[in-house]
């Protein structure tokens, strides 16, 4: 297969090993060239090192490239995968987490909604969309995927500034398809799932047995309630989710601590240390992976590469690889959740917002299931973080600090200009150096 997959951000360790182990699995994309790139030499020389190892266990599978340049890694470019972040990952989340709140923001988690959705937003738009800019330049015909958060305002950003084919990946929900063996005693691959809204902020639509064609909405609301009561997950679906439900009659599948970000009452709901608790739990497992990575390379330096291998043996469950399959393949296959313009598929949501959707995926490329109009109360609370979305690209683009400060006022879990304005000079003056240059 004449493929070239390009993986940008290929240093971040925590990424490398799902999407690795999904190309090596693929039998489809054998013999394509994979094309490391990364700004940070050191950490693509460790990349490249441990993947040479693991290519050679597996006959040379593909062809492998590495560069910190990207005119070179872009040149005939038939995929493009970017997974980049700006700055200590870590750090900075505290910081978009705690700061707005020490200046009265009712916001929960802050990463890719609130004031500090915002500022992360702030930081990773103008690097992604200069990617997206040399993208459309030099391979036009490329497919972009984007894995960054915060998610949809990264994609909006690519859609305003590009005109390259794209969409955006998360695996938020992977949460809902792991708990249908408890409720069905089925496989999640033999459940059909269609949902709809943004990203960390969608709704289960339907369900269907995939064997025979029954329709599971009936079951699963008889039984998601007392699911959630017996086995509450503060991580994952919990008080916030069961209320949301029962006021809105729809099922958000993204978990409490993300759906709780867009949530003026979503507060009320959850714990203040659950928050705190996830961002450790976050940064545990990246350290956790990076210090296997980083054994695995040292035993590689010493001669002493384990015969096992650093990937995995099963797919990891990230779809950007099926996808490419799928696409290469013209297999119309379908994809449970994938982050795109809207361009019609949400009447009743702004035709340029990027929405969370299910899509059908062939040789010319994705195309979201059709939705038409969502319940009232669905479309209410999504078109006011669709409005906060907005106002937040077109700031990062138009480098407006009186934008910036809008955007920040108008979320609901700020309201005020006054703390906007505080949350604003504090935050600029600790992040100034991942910053836009607002005027």
């Amino acid at each position: 297969m004449n493929i070239r997959i390009v993986l940008v951000g290929a240093g971040s360790l925590s990424f490398g090993v799902s999407m690795f182990t999904d190309l090596y699995l693929s039998k489809v994309l054998r013999g394509s060239t994979i094309v490391l790139h990364d700004i940070d030499e050191k950490k693509l020389e460790i990349i490249k090192d441990l993947l040479i190892a693991e290519n050679e266990k597996l006959e040379n599978k593909f062809t492998l490239e590495s560069t910190t340049d990207r005119k070179t890694a872009f040149k005939d470019a038939d995929f493009i995968i970017n997974s980049i972040e700006v700055g200590e990952r870590f750090k900075l989340w505290r910081q978009d987490y705690e700061i707005p709140r020490k200046h009265g923001s009712t916001q929960v988690l802050g990463e890719c909604g609130g004031p500090g959705g915002t500022f992360h937003a702030f930081r990773i738009i103008p690097p992604i969309v200069e990617i997206a800019k040399d993208a459309e330049r030099i391979c036009p015909d490329a497919f972009f995927i984007n894995f960054s958060n915060p998610m949809a305002r990264v994609c909006l950003a690519i859609q305003r500034s590009t005109q390259i084919r794209f969409c955006g990946l998360c695996h938020q929900v992977g949460l809902l398809q792991a708990i249908f063996p408890q409720l069905f005693n089925m496989s999640p691959k033999n459940i059909k799932i269609w949902g709809a809204g943004l990203n960390h902020f969608a709704f289960l639509l339907d369900l269907e047995n995939k064997i025979n064609g029954e329709n599971l909405m009936e079951a699963f609301k008889s039984k998601i309630g007392d699911y959630i009561e017996t086995h509450d997950d503060r991580f994952s679906f919990s008080t916030l989710t069961l209320e949301v439900y029962r006021r809105f009659g729809y099922f958000p599948y993204v978990g409490d601590n993300h759906l709780a970000e867009y949530l003026q009452f979503g507060e009320e709901f959850t714990k203040t240390q659950d928050m705190v608790d996830w961002i450790d739990r976050a940064e545990n497992g990246n350290q956790g992976i990076y210090k296997r990575i980083m054994r695995f390379h040292e035993r590689l330096k010493k001669g002493r590469y384990p015969k096992k291998g650093l990937l995995l043996r099963a797919p990891s469950g990230e779809r950007a690889i099926p996808i490419m399959e799928a696409m290469i393949q013209d297999s119309n296959s379908y994809e449970v959740a994938v982050n795109i313009p809207n361009d019609g598929i949400i009447e009743n949501l702004p035709q340029d917002l990027i929405i969370e959707t299910s899509a059908l995926v062939n040789k010319l490329g994705i195309h979201g299931v059709k939705v038409g109009k969502l319940p009232r109360n669905i479309a209410a609370i999504l078109r006011i973080e669709a409005s906060v979305q907005d106002v937040c690209v077109e700031a990062v683009l138009k480098k407006s600090k009186e934008l910036a400060i809008t955007a920040l006022a108008i979320d609901p879990n700020v309201g005020s200009f006054k703390k906007a304005e505080a949350i604003f000079n504090e935050m600029y003056e600790l992040q100034r150096d991942y910053l836009p240059r607002f005027k």
